[in-house]
């Protein structure tokens, strides 16, 4: 069995990788600073849950601070997922500087842990968004990732090179996982699904950014945990989508929301907003071919965990921040 540091162990994917990883008889160091960039209860309660299990080890600190390489200085790892990122399109628009010093100088410091204490498997999450306005669909690896649109993706983008360099200069074993859209319990609450189902329930009005034809490519989360830690394998460098395999417009979102609770939704529609991409999807071949990853979760069935968990925590969900 293997010792492998989570970056992001409170996130929503981070922690849900933990968790896998320890079910499968590893241990984990998860690394997590608790930030605000949405409400840090839900982290909170996903810490708690991965602190209830043996095989965990947990820093509260900011892998984008110099000072957090020194933390593993005395850990044997056996491999860096790198999960901690500040993430959000329009929310980079707003403070690009915290995107660039998550994303690119936590990413840096997370590679020099491998570089300096011996570890020689790194995998960094990166996004779908790192595509730009029109890729081919659905959309290989091999798409342009040139021409982001928004200091989210640029900063990603930032991460994605510096790892490659490292690989070069090291000989680092680096497998970059450019995700789509990720939805499930205990999801991130400023994400369509998880902010629809809570309107929805909670008898609020549905804000939709633009005509609500825009689409997007859902992939359930426990489906890209396990996509994540079949990338720990030894592969040189590679770039894999993971994920956006099932596509439904915001407008159908909505409308499997209400067939699922039950609810009818009330709708109000805005401007579109000029960071958001129009579409994705993802050409997820390389992941079956290399990975041997499939999803295996159908969207009906991945929202109506999702539901089930927030009516099985609402009492507290309820009060969770939906910006």
């Amino acid at each position: 069995m293997a010792n492998y540091l989570v970056t992001g162990a409170a996130g929503f994917i981070g922690a849900r990788t933990s968790h896998m990883l320890m079910e499968q008889g590893h241990t984990v160091v998860g690394i997590d600073n608790l930030n605000d960039a949405y409400d840090p209860r839900i982290k909170e309660y996903r810490l708690k849950k991965l602190q209830a299990m043996s095989g965990f080890k947990f820093h509260k600190h900011d892998i984008s601070e110099k000072s957090a390489i020194d933390l593993f200085k005395n850990e044997k790892i056996d491999g860096v997922i790198n999960l901690a990122a500040r993430a959000g399109v329009r929310f980079s628009v707003d403070n690009p500087w915290v995107f660039v010093e998550s994303n690119v100088m936590g990413t840096l410091n997370m590679l020099e842990v491998c570089r300096q204490f011996g570890c020689k498997k790194f995998i960094l999450a990166s996004t779908s968004s790192i595509y730009g306005e029109n890729p081919q669909y659905p959309t290989p690896e091999t798409a342009s990732s040139s021409e982001p649109m928004q200091p989210y993706a640029a900063s990603k983008k930032g991460a994605e090179v510096l790892a490659h360099s490292y690989h070069h200069l090291y000989d680092i074993d680096v497998t970059i996982v450019r995700y789509f859209t990720v939805y499930g319990p205990a999801g991130r609450p400023d994400l369509a699904i998880f902010r629809f189902v809570k309107w929805i329930m909670e008898g609020e009005p549905i804000r939709i950014n633009g005509d609500g034809n825009q689409s997007r490519g859902f992939t359930f989360v426990d489906d890209i945990a396990r996509g994540t830690i079949a990338a720990l394998k030894p592969l040189g460098y590679e770039v894999i989508n993971l994920g956006g395999h099932e596509v439904i417009s915001i407008n159908g979102l909505v409308e499997l929301v209400e067939d699922l609770t039950g609810k009818k939704a009330n709708v109000q529609y805005g401007p579109p907003n000029l960071a958001d991409m129009f579409m994705n999807q993802a050409d997820v071949s390389k992941a079956r071919e290399v990975l041997g990853w499939n999803p295996q979760v159908n969207l009906r069935k991945g929202i109506g965990s999702l539901i089930e968990w927030y009516k099985a925590e609402r009492s507290w969900a309820k009060d969770i921040l939906t910006p």
